[in-house]
């Protein structure tokens, strides 16, 4: 699969999950209020730290979602 995380072009195997692209670009995720990086912590979708925007659609969690080829991710969420 290819798809670009903050206009980076990043492959990864089929059925892998959009933030282990966003890890693999080794881009950080979003930030807090405060400008502390977040990151994935739970890998299930419970915590909501690994929140991105997909094809235009924010507040995804990137540890729910498959990645696909041609998909645009941006990490500002």
């Amino acid at each position: 699969m290819r798809l670009h995380v903050d206009a980076q072009l990043v492959e990864v195997p089929a059925g892998a999950s959009v933030a282990a692209a966003v890890a693999q670009a080794t881009l950080r995720f979003r930030e807090s209020s405060s400008g502390q990086p977040r990151a994935p912590l739970c890998g299930m979708g419970v915590c909501f730290e690994c929140r991105v925007r997909i094809d235009g659609i924010g507040q995804q969690r990137a540890c729910l979602v498959d990645a696909r080829d041609g998909m645009q991710v941006r990490t500002d969420g």
